[in-house]
Order: C-alpha cells, then structure tokens, then sequence
C-alpha cells in the first residue's frame, strides 16, 4: 500500500509553472496581474457577480461581520461544533458569538435549535458547512428573513457543495472560502469573499488594502486591515482551479468507496445530506456509536500507515466559552465524542481508500 495522506494538498508540474511565471515577472507580493484574475475566475465558477481574495478564510469571516456593521452589543448564532475560526472574528469585531446544538444527521447548525436562541441583539447567523456537507439553508434562510438578520455563510470546507442547484457560498449576504493546505484546493494560505452587492464587495476590497485610497496616493480615509492575498497565492490558485474538477470528481469516488464498503456494517454511520443538497465530502468522517475507545482506533490504523483525526472540539470545550456548558448541546457532543475522520486527500488512490475502510472493519469486528 502506498503511503497515505489524511488531507495533505496535491499539487504538481501545473502548480510549478505558475508559480514560477509569477516569480519571473517579479510580482510577488500583495500586487500583481494574477490577483484579479483568480477573483474573476473564482467567481465565475461559482456563479457570483463579485470576489474579493483576502489572506484566509478567517479574514474572510471577519471582513464580512465588519462590513455588516456588526459589533459591540450585537449577536451572532453559530454552531456549537465547527473550527474555532468560525468563532473569533466574531470575537474581533466585539460581538457575542451565541452557540447553537447541530443536526444529528447532517451534523450542521439544527435551524431550529438556531430559531430558539434568537434575541433582539442578534443581528447575523454563520452557518457553516461541516465537512463540505451544506447545512439546512432553506430553513435558515427562511428564519433569517423572518428576523432580519444576515447571512454569511461559512463555506470554508464545502468549496463545489451546492444546495438547490446554487453554490453553497452563494446562498447568504456574504460567504467565505478558505485555501489552506487542507483545504479541496489551496493557495497555501488565502481566502476567499463573495457577495452579490458590488458596492459592498468594493468596500471590503477597499478595507483589505489597509483603507486606502489609491487614487490619492497613500491616503487611508478609515481604518484598515491588511487581508490582502498575494500574487504568488493567486497564481497557485489558478493552477488549482484548472485541477478543481479533478479533485471534486475523487472526492465524490472516495466517498462512495467508503459509502459502499462500510454502509453494510450497522457500527457505522455517515454525516447525512438535507433534501437539495450535494456535499463535496471535503473529509469523508463517520460516527462508531458503539466503541468506547475511539482512540486505540486510531493507534491501530495508524499502525497500518492510515491517519486519522478527531472532529472539532466543542466550542463549549473553551475557557472563554464554558459558561454555556454541556447541557445545552447534547447532539453537538454525541457527534463529537464517536466522531472520526478518515483519509480524504486527492493525493490517495482508490485501493487505498478500499484498503483504509476494511482495515477499520477489521479493527471494530476484533472487538466483538
């Protein structure tokens, strides 16, 4: 068996050529021809009018509270599982993040659990896409024109997830992408904004740039943040959207390997799609219920060169955020606590990922 990769990016010849062309022409840094063209071809692909590239997928996150105005004495509901990025920009523009339990099924924001926690001081919801997996966004959407709150959708893990035919990320006021390494395609680090109201995409393009006005000189006429992408991040980007179809056609096959050989032993279960919605199954993860030791699992595949990883701890696991306790999000704890991710790195081959699902069998029949 060849080696394994959890979720290490794939990258290639493709990926050398441009970079080195973005070396030669000398633009390295924050200015350079293949920012804009990344944006534009990003967007396109998408299906939205506007794209601004930030640095990562939390300036992403932080740029759109920021540009909705949001702030000190206001709310924002995100789930009780998902990366701590999700949180702290909530945190950097002085907001309160209220957290909300998940799905059993889907394992995203429960949009009923969400409705509940709802006050006059909330002013957006962060749905995030859990492992590529589109949350509940008829629903969601549904309680937030109810309410009049924002969207942003974080769709940092879900980039080719769509939900009723449009792109999860597209859905919301806001949405924002990440290309970390881990990520289905990476510019190394890089992020991602798209909206669909121009004079806003302009503003935060504006406010990545430090706030300034270009126009005259080095004028900064409101305060900034320095979210810019790079030219050398741009032009990795653009070698990956030309392998975009390729990585999300594996992700799909590794998925139904996975599907079709563990389906069939009842110890098992799979994060579920709502109604309309296509998963890109960024990680390919599954619940064991019945193990109580999740972690000689891993020991024991990691003894045939297979690595795994737990899900994201819950939020509620947090000093600043331990006053909500446990209690209020019992889904959100029993996913996490017979949670495991398995191999999903486009780098893998098919027998790989038969191999990896009949080693785990093995490992949870000894057991019994």
């Amino acid at each position: 068996m060849s080696e394994i990769f959890l979720d290490a990016p794939n990258l290639g010849d493709l990926e050398k050529r441009y970079l080195c062309e973005a070396i030669d022409s000398g633009y390295v840094s924050t200015v350079g021809p293949f920012i804009p063209q990344f944006e534009q071809r990003f967007a396109e692909w998408m299906g939205s009018p506007w794209a601004v590239a930030t640095q990562s997928g939390t300036a992403s996150l932080h740029m759109a509270l920021y540009q909705l105005g949001i702030g000190p004495g206001d709310e924002v509901i995100v789930p009780a599982l998902t990366f701590v990025a999700s949180i702290n920009p909530i945190l950097y523009v002085g907001a309160t993040p209220v957290l909300a339990d998940i799905d059993l099924m889907t394992w995203n924001i429960d949009p009923k659990k969400m409705e509940q926690v709802i006050t006059p001081k909330t002013k957006a919801v962060i749905p995030v896409h859990l492992f590529g997996n589109p949350c509940a966004m008829k629903e969601i959407l549904e309680i937030a024109q109810r309410h009049k709150l924002f969207v942003i959708e974080d769709a940092t893990e879900s980039l080719g997830a769509s939900f009723d035919g449009r792109m999860t990320g597209t859905l919301g006021d806001l949405g924002c992408f990440s290309f970390n390494g881990n990520k289905i395609m990476t510019t190394g680090g890089g992020g991602m904004i798209l909206g669909k109201d121009k004079d806003s995409i302009s503003h935060i393009r504006f406010l990545v740039n430090q706030g300034r006005d270009e126009s005259r000189g080095y004028f900064h006429p409101e305060m900034g943040f320095n979210y810019r992408m790079t030219n050398l991040e741009a032009a990795l980007g653009l070698a990956q959207m030309d392998r975009l179809k390729e990585f999300l056609q594996k992700k799909k096959r590794y998925h139904e390997i996975y599907q079709d050989e563990l389906s069939g032993f009842k110890n098992i279960i799979f994060q579920r799609e709502v109604p309309k919605a296509q998963s890109t199954w960024w990680l390919n993860s599954v619940l064991i219920p019945d193990h109580k030791d999740l972690a000689s699992v891993q020991n024991q595949l990691k003894e045939q060169g297979i690595p795994t990883r737990r899900f994201f701890m819950p939020v509620t696991e947090f000093p600043m955020f331990s006053e909500n306790g446990r209690s209020g999000f019992p889904n959100t704890y029993q996913v996490f606590e017979k949670g495991l991710c398995l191999p999903s790195s486009t780098l893998n081959q098919e027998e790989d990922v038969v191999n990896i699902a009949r080693q785990l069998i093995k490992i949870l029949d000894r057991r019994n």
